[in-house]
């Protein structure tokens, strides 16, 4: 297969492109979701600003007794921070970490009654909390379609050729403008599980990859299937509803 090439590619014809990846996506993910275990507003917030610089499995290892411990914004607001920190040490930079989980809790208690708020231009006042991680909380915890421009999705974009942009507002206004609002989160999520199994920062799968004939940067990895399939990552957290264990739907 030969590496596609998109110098005269029309601005319609990229988002026609960009639509096509996105249902292959979606089928090669059918259950792509949100790797945090959460089960409130609260649980999702507060482990997605423990998830920097950690891994979302990391994360869930230590969520389930935080939330025990702590299970509202005031119980996190007053908790003992030694305590705290502790619980978080297995995330890396815990104190930091506990500082700021009291802080947003302590924001959400002033300014929201400890809930957590549904709209984006409130999210974002919180201390701490941008739009990456408001769109997180918005499309999986209140179903508000957003779009997640972490550094899997950011990578992926402009790997596939839809912008060359690096600022992540930029980017989420661009995609955005390509795809229907209802599109936002589940795109989201196929392309940071298709980012996180497959199509890696240094060694891309390229030679398994269900979307290689509409991919510019396609031959940038392994292409021999056999080698390329031995650098897929399957399932890294558990939760993964629908998913067969140790395979990818349409690839194996």
């Amino acid at each position: 297969m030969k590496r596609l090439d998109i110098s005269a590619e029309t601005p319609t014809g990229r988002v026609r492109r960009a639509r096509k990846t996105y249902r292959a996506l979606h089928e090669a993910y059918p259950y792509a979701h949100c790797e945090l275990d959460f089960s409130s507003p609260l649980q999702l917030l507060v482990a997605t600003v423990l998830s920097a610089q950690t891994t979302d499995v990391g994360v869930n290892k230590v969520t389930p007794v935080l939330f025990a411990r702590y299970p509202d914004a005031a119980a996190l607001a007053g908790a003992d921070r030694t305590e705290l920190e502790e619980i978080l040490r297995p995330t890396g930079f815990y104190r930091v970490k506990a500082n700021s989980v009291q802080t947003l809790a302590q924001a959400l208690l002033e300014n929201f009654g400890g809930e957590v708020p549904g709209r984006l231009k409130d999210l974002v006042t919180l201390p701490g909390v941008g739009r990456k991680t408001a769109n997180v909380v918005l499309g999986n915890a209140f179903g508000v379609p957003g779009i997640t421009v972490d550094t899997h999705f950011g990578r992926l974009v402009r790997r596939l050729g839809w912008t060359d942009e690096t600022d992540p507002v930029k980017v989420e206004g661009i995609i955005g403008a390509m795809f229907p609002r209802k599109d936002w989160t589940m795109l989201s999520h196929v392309l940071i599980f298709h980012g996180r199994r497959l199509c890696h920062a240094k060694k891309p799968a390229c030679g398994v990859c269900p979307v290689a004939q509409w991919c510019p940067s396609y031959g940038e990895g392994e292409l021999d299937a056999t080698k390329a399939r031995k650098l897929l990552k399957f399932e890294l957290a558990p939760g993964a509803a629908g998913a067969p264990s140790g395979t990818f739907a349409g690839l194996d």
